[in-house]
């Protein structure tokens, strides 16, 4: 008897299979050849449909796959329809109305559709804070009836907090989440129960090496396919092969007690973590489909001892370092690609930095806000190694106070402002010697502490904290910070 995936009410309006089926591949597979033939391509998701696997994810970066679904589309214009999901991944710069608008069109111009099920948006640098005015044209665009539902990909617990707090109306966030990467069982997890919030799970069998193929198997020496070049760096972050091998073998004993794979243990620890919706399972067109093997998913769960097995295993490897989605943006860049710290670098900056008036040794830092004129102050000054950074507060556009009633949210934006001119006179956050944080409410103190913290932890600058009697309009924080750089550290210019 063939078991269909069940499926999950994820918004109003939008059921999904709780296992998707991600179009990733596709850009690898055309990657040293021509496009896939579009109507050939919808001919195998066809079969995924038909099997009850009717949701696909993909993005506008997976090669040919927004137009092969767009192909599926045509077919279905009923109660079949399949649910697609896809993903906008600019570079950072302007969000206008207008380059949002553009964005969003070309992606339902690629599928066909007049309406997005799920968009989902990414975003490389938090430092640049457009992302925040490109999610709140996404949802006027949601709002006119182009997109049915808004999600996020790779963002960390703190940035997806502050979205939500700013009133962005999400309702899921896609990550990297396996029994390698664990990462999105902390404070992720915790967010999306306090806010309602859906992760939907990628990376699942870790391009694969989560499967009885690579049980008792030697470490590979050589990686010929884009995924498994990033998975492996993930085995690596972990601690290594020899721990990857004792997951495995625990695995593969739970998948003999239940008569299943090996593969069908890993992607059912995702799924029965209490934020998921649902696992994202990657399909290489006309090539590999495992169709018949993930409905098995549905045939067991999980047990006490499973668990109690499983966690023993995870206790011989290594904690994946940081949060949700810095793989993409810091060290170490757990990527296909590796090193993305060129490709960064070339990305436009918020602010860049300008020689000071009146002191030809000096560089400084101006946002373009109205009161740096009214005033008369920059945003940060650099004379010769020290840099002043001015009392910032979390403001978007030209006096909008961002995430009001939330002071975590707000000191997330405010240390992005910072660390972004920092970043624009040749310093980051490891060259911070001091803090200073005033506040308006004594209990706040806490979550203030630990955005801070997912900052300096591991820096740890001097830092004062002052509650003060108040601050201008819904400001609930406001931080100031002095650098010290090393002696020789080049200047911007």
């Amino acid at each position: 008897m063939t078991i269909h995936p069940p499926r999950q009410i994820l918004a109003n309006g939008l059921e999904i299979s709780r296992i998707l089926t991600g179009l990733w591949q596709v850009a690898d597979i055309e990657k040293n050849g021509p496009q896939l033939d579009p109507e050939t391509g919808a001919d195998h998701l066809e079969a995924y449909l038909n099997a009850g696997f009717t949701t696909f994810d993909m993005a506008d970066h997976y090669g040919s796959a927004e137009i092969i679904s767009g192909r599926l589309l045509a077919r279905h214009k009923g109660e079949n329809r399949p649910q697609v999901f896809t993903k906008w991944c600019p570079e950072p710069g302007p969000m206008t109305a207008e380059v949002v608008r553009a964005g969003v069109q070309e992606r339902l111009d690629r599928l066909g559709t007049g309406c997005i099920d799920l968009l989902q948006f990414h975003w490389w640098s938090f430092e640049h804070p457009a992302w925040l005015d490109a999610l709140h044209e996404i949802t006027k665009l949601k709002n006119e009836g182009l997109i049915k539902a808004l999600g996020v990909t790779n963002f960390d617990a703190a940035h997806l907090r502050l979205a939500l707090s700013d009133g962005i109306p999400l309702i899921s966030n896609q990550v990297s989440f396996s029994m390698i990467d664990r990462r999105a069982l902390g404070p992720l997890s915790s967010l999306c129960a306090e806010r309602g919030v859906r992760l939907l799970g990628y990376g699942t069998l870790c391009g694969g090496f989560l499967s009885d193929r690579w049980l008792g198997k030697a470490e590979p020496a050589e990686i010929a396919d884009w995924s498994k070049m990033k998975y492996k760096r993930f085995i690596d972050a972990a601690g290594g092969w020899d721990g990857f091998q004792t997951v495995l073998q625990a695995a593969s004993s739970i998948a003999q007690k239940h008569a299943v794979s090996l593969a069908n243990v890993a992607t059912r620890w995702v799924m029965e973590q209490p934020a998921v919706a649902g696992v994202i399972v990657g399909a290489r067109l006309g090539e590999s489909e495992h169709m018949a093997d993930n409905a098995k998913l549905f045939s067991f769960a999980l047990d006490d001892d499973d668990l109690a097995l499983l966690d023993d295993s995870f206790s011989k490897t290594c904690p994946v370092p940081g949060d949700c989605g810095d793989e993409y943006r810091r060290p170490p860049f757990l990527t296909a690609s590796g090193d993305l710290s060129h490709h960064l670098s070339g990305m436009l900056r918020a602010h860049e930095a300008a020689p000071a008036p009146h002191r030809p040794d000096a560089t400084q830092v101006l946002t373009g806000s109205d009161w740096e004129e009214i005033a008369g102050y920059c945003r940060a000054h650099r004379i010769g190694n020290r840099i002043i950074v001015s009392g910032t507060t979390a403001v978007a556009g030209a006096s909008r106070a961002v995430a009001p009633g939330d002071a975590a949210a707000q000191t997330t934006f405010i240390l992005d402002k910072i660390l972004a001119a920092l970043s624009a006179l040749g310093a980051t956050a490891k060259d911070v010697v001091r803090t200073r944080i005033f506040i308006t409410d004594e209990n706040d103190v806490l979550d203030i502490s630990r955005a801070h913290g997912r900052v300096f932890s591991q820096i740890k600058p001097a830092n004062t904290l002052v509650v003060v009697a108040g601050l201008i309009g819904d400001h609930k924080v406001e931080i100031e910070a002095e650098a010290l750089l090393h002696d020789g550290a080049a200047k911007r210019d």
